[in-house]
């Protein structure tokens, strides 16, 4: 199967679950947790990981998926990473930035990539031949410097301030103090999806998984961005537009000290 069928596997999955997830979206879920109750989980979850599980099963029997709520399965040099609803708390909660994030891989090497947002419909695609956003090829350009530049940042997150203590507020301190403006949207595939279409300039996040940046890191390097770190293992990430000044930046200085890489 080449990368053209993946991705086309990729973007029927993703859309798939389109429709329910839209439909639930503001009706205020009942939410578990996980890990903690900083990481929340609907039935929406659940439901939705199946359906693309479901899709991709019909479409290429036989594939190994990653996902958030179902874990590993199957095996082979094909593996797939889901994430089914990437900024969870954001969904339940109403606040409309949350995606729907799916990678392929073949042989430990991103070959296409899907991050749907739902509630506006954009579709950022990407594959080795380039990177779309509803069909259209984005370039990752922006800020030269981070005066100008908007960040989208997860950092800190509880497990950071639990492990750095108010080091972790001083270094969130040095990104307010630099950038122009410094947000914390709620999802990192969504986040690195917007690097790559040039609509905010850098992002950086710690102790991350492959099914939340797999997807936004092929978009971001697809569309001539820069992304840091491995978008298969666990860890931090940081990406940026093409062109940005990362070595007279804050985030060469916290991402460098950050202990979740």
């Amino acid at each position: 199967m080449d990368v053209t069928q993946l991705l086309d596997t990729a973007t029927e999955a993703a859309r798939s679950v389109g429709p329910r997830l839209r439909k639930a979206f503001r009706s205020r879920p009942e939410v578990g947790t996980k890990r903690d109750f900083h990481d929340p989980v609907t039935e929406h979850d659940r439901a939705a990981e199946e359906t693309i599980r479901s899709v991709i099963d019909a479409r290429v029997p036989g594939s190994a998926i990653v996902g958030e709520e179902g874990g590993a399965t199957g095996s082979g040099d094909l593996v797939w990473y889901v994430d089914p609803i990437d900024g969870t708390a954001n969904f339940a909660a109403g606040l409309p930035f949350f995606c729907v994030s799916i990678a392929a891989a073949v042989g430990g090497e991103l070959v296409a990539g899907v991050v749907y947002d739902p509630v506006r419909e954009d579709e950022f695609t990407a594959t080795t031949a380039g990177a779309w956003c509803n069909g259209t090829p984005i370039r990752s350009r922006g800020a030269a410097t981070d005066r100008e530049a908007m960040l989208l940042c997860a950092y800190p997150t509880p497990l950071d301030l639990e492990k750095e203590g108010e080091e972790a507020l001083r270094r969130y301190a040095r990104f307010l103090e630099s950038f122009a403006a410094v947000r914390r949207p709620g999802s990192a595939a969504l986040n690195l999806a917007h690097v790559a279409a040039g609509w905010s300039d850098a992002t950086y996040g710690t102790w991350s998984n492959p099914w939340d940046v797999a997807a936004g890191a092929l978009l971001v390097r697809q569309a001539g961005g820069v992304y840091i770190g491995d978008p298969l293992a666990k860890g931090d990430y940081l990406a940026h537009v093409g062109g940005f000044d990362l070595a007279g930046s804050a985030l060469s200085e916290v991402a460098g000290r950050s202990p979740g890489a």
